[in-house]
């Protein structure tokens, strides 16, 4: 039990240094975590994200017993099993996941009213669509709820759809599966909408909403990493969503992530990007129908 010095007060207890780590994150140590940042994950670590990154890994010092940074970086980049825990742990913590539920909803409305009726003129039953970057679940989950309220709509049409969703993030990864999100995140929502497809909690004490589990068996979901050299995506998809991810990339790897992305969509498949992001330059197989909104013309 730690016990209060004879000559001083509460605030100066007996413990032990470890506890105690270097707060300040040097510029070298800074680089070495951020050139392996953007050489793994593609992601770039700008000057200005230092003390960012500092905050998020500080408690891992904590947690491991390290007095600096020096020694956790040399922890995490060692070769073992333990550090390449680690490692997916770092990234864990050190990528952004910022998203809602219908987020740039004119994206879901040109497909309820464009990309769908396409496909079913095509005489596709079961839509194949994938969420590349789906972060904490609720872009997958919206398409489900697209999905869900079109077939209801149009009789006959798809007689099923599955959705895949990927992020490099486990931790997000695993939050996503719960389907569990603050009760305010769905407060906006139609609430013919929050009554069809979510369950409220009857704590006062904890309110939070819950995706239905027929919204939720829909969609798998798979750890991925951008930088991959090819995505082991088992078969090509009708409709793509990947948007707002490529921000983080320079214009080279934006277009190396695009090019392997038009390589798991069939042709007249369609991709959506967020509204920040293009295609401009890319000379892939592309065209544009609405605003970031693309259709794969052919093989390449």
């Amino acid at each position: 039990m730690l016990k209060k010095s004879k000559s001083t007060d509460s605030a100066s207890l007996s413990i032990p240094r470890s506890m105690y780590p270097q707060t300040d994150m040097t510029q070298d140590q800074f680089k070495r975590i951020a050139t392996f940042m953007e050489k793994t994950t593609g992601i770039k670590m700008p000057d200005s994200k230092r003390t960012m990154i500092q905050a998020r890994l500080s408690n891992r010092l904590k947690v491991l017993g390290f007095e600096n940074y020096s020694q956790y970086i040399d922890y995490a980049f060692a070769t073992n099993e333990c550090a390449n825990e680690e490692i997916i742990m770092m990234i864990d913590l050190l990528t952004t996941n910022l998203t809602h539920f219908f987020r740039e909803n004119q994206h879901f409305d040109f497909m309820t009213q464009n990309v769908l009726p396409h496909l079913v003129k095509e005489n596709i039953q079961i839509p194949k669509i994938w969420s590349a970057g789906c972060s904490s679940g609720e872009e997958p989950y919206t398409l489900s709820i697209v999905m869900q309220e079109f077939i209801a709509k149009n009789r006959p049409s798809f007689s099923d759809y599955s959705i895949l969703a990927t992020d490099i993030s486990t931790r997000i990864l695993s939050s996503a599966k719960q389907g569990v999100y603050p009760l305010e995140s769905v407060e906006k929502l139609p609430y013919d909408l929050k009554k069809k497809y979510f369950l409220k909690s009857k704590n006062p004490d904890k309110p939070y909403a819950k995706v239905k589990d027929f919204v939720r068996a829909k969609i798998q979901f798979n750890r991925l990493n951008f930088m991959d050299s090819s995505y082991k995506i088992p078969d090509k998809k009708d409709i793509i969503f990947c948007r707002n991810v490529l921000i983080y990339f320079d214009k080279p790897t934006q277009f190396a992530v695009i090019r392997k992305l038009v390589n798991c969509l069939r042709t007249g498949g369609f991709l959506f990007l967020g509204h920040s992001e293009t295609i401009f330059g890319s000379g892939l197989p592309l065209k544009t129908i609405s605003t970031t909104v693309f259709q794969k013309t052919e093989e390449y």
